[in-house]
């Protein structure tokens, strides 16, 4: 398979670029909470990292996962509209996943917006079983379906 994009560890140089893309197509319509000292805090922080996909030096996708002692959370995972359809979003969960098992997590968590067909899909194509869904949990206007993959 034909490398889609150069993964690496985000940078705390990232968080400007990855808010960004998080507001404008993750929290649309909603306020901001991924804001850029957020997102650093996160993409530094030892319980948690950030990847990012880059297409000639462009950020074209990244993902933030947590890491508790047994289960991971995908906190937030967007790919830049001009890349989707490529595989960018597979090729991240792919390097979690292996990421996560390597450090001893036995599942991956994950919420989306309860009316984000197109999420829940490629989620459930890449292992993720619909657990239910959680009433307010965006800002509390919004449900959310939550999801998992056992690894």
């Amino acid at each position: 398979m034909p490398l889609l994009a150069t993964l690496e560890l985000a940078r705390a140089s990232d968080a400007d670029a990855i808010a960004e893309m998080s507001r404008d197509h993750i929290e649309a319509g909603l306020t901001w909470a991924w804001t850029p000292a957020r997102v650093q805090h996160f993409i530094t922080a030892e319980e948690s990292l950030g990847v990012v996909a880059r297409r000639e030096d462009q950020l074209a996708a990244f993902a933030i996962m947590h890491f508790g002692d047994e289960v991971a959370h995908l906190n937030l995972l967007a790919v830049d509209p001009r890349y989707r359809h490529q595989g960018l979003g597979r090729q991240l969960v792919d390097w979690l996943v292996i990421t996560a098992i390597e450090a001893g997590i036995f599942r991956i968590n994950l919420e989306i917006r309860a009316h984000n067909e197109i999420a829940r899909i490629f989620y459930q194509k890449l292992g993720f079983e619909s657990l239910g869904l959680v009433q307010g949990y965006y800002q509390g206007r919004e449900s959310a379906l939550r999801m998992a993959r056992r690894l």
